[in-house]
């Protein structure tokens, strides 16, 4: 009888110790399936893409503009999730990269960024720089969304900027998705809603932080930028801003409003938008 019993845990500790295997081959089993718009297909909408037209930094006196991977990386998202992009800027007309962002540049500090550089060797993507819309041309019914480009550029030309306001808050308040990355959340410092309170008042959303501000001051040797976002967005009251490691993708989207904190996250901030889409 004892030999019997000792032979039945034997056997339910076999099936156990097979149960155990099969569950745990059952949760090694990974699988990602994602839509991706083939050559040839119908596009599902429009977003509109707005990128600060070209300057000069009264701070560095470098010419100034867009970071590539704020249009690239973000396009690269909208393009394969099937929706067509019209680019605009605050002056219309031909646009330019901040020079550190190009990955052909000297200093070599994009040459990381492949996606930027297979861009660049699209006509159609050097034609859409050429030549923009001015952002006032454009009508918000024709589109399913609105992302903002950053760069060193919208720190002088997006905040102040009441054009640009009204139609990032005509997108907002017709319930599509509005999105913004790294230096261009700087319009969110003053953006208010038709009903006069600021559109980030009850929201939680990201931008450029002050670490990344200090890193890039450090890597230089001076002072980059007039302000920084986070400092000026930690004065508002009723509304939370949030940071993530330096230079860590992060996004955050608190109902229709969509933030990215910097370069690292237009990918990331244009997969929300494209989800709240679906």
């Amino acid at each position: 009888m004892t030999f019997m019993f000792l032979l039945a845990i034997g056997t339910f500790g076999q099936k156990s110790k097979s149960i155990a295997t099969k569950q745990k081959n059952k949760e090694m089993v990974t699988e990602v399936n994602n839509y991706v718009n083939f050559h040839g297909a119908p596009v599902k909408g429009k977003i509109l893409m707005v990128a600060s037209s070209p300057g000069v930094s009264k701070q560095t006196g470098w010419p100034i503009g867009f970071w590539a991977a704020e249009l690239t990386h973000p396009l690269r998202v909208f393009q394969e999730a099937g929706y067509d992009v019209e680019l605009v800027s605050t002056e219309g007309g031909k646009l330019e990269m901040d020079g550190y962002s190009n990955p052909t540049d000297a200093s070599g500090y994009s040459a990381h960024d492949v996606i930027s550089l297979g861009y660049l060797q699209q006509e159609s993507f050097r034609k859409m720089l050429e030549s923009t819309k001015k952002l006032t041309e454009v009508d918000v019914k024709n589109y399913d969304a609105i992302f903002l480009v950053g760069g060193q550029g919208p720190m002088y030309t997006f905040r102040g900027n009441k054009e640009l306001e009204k139609l990032f808050v005509s997108f907002y308040e017709a319930d599509k998705p509005s999105a913004a990355v790294c230096h261009s959340t700087t319009l969110l410092l003053e953006a208010k809603k038709t009903n006069g309170d600021l559109l980030v008042k009850g929201k939680t959303w990201t931008g450029f932080a002050d670490a990344e501000e200090e890193f890039a001051d450090n890597a230089v040797g001076m002072k980059i930028q007039p302000y920084r976002i986070e400092t000026e967005a930690r004065k508002i009251p009723e509304t939370t801003f949030k940071v993530a490691a330096p230079f860590s993708s992060y996004a955050i989207a608190d109902g229709h409003l969509i933030t990215g904190q910097q370069q690292n996250s237009g990918a990331a901030a244009a997969e929300l938008v494209v989800k709240q889409l679906q």
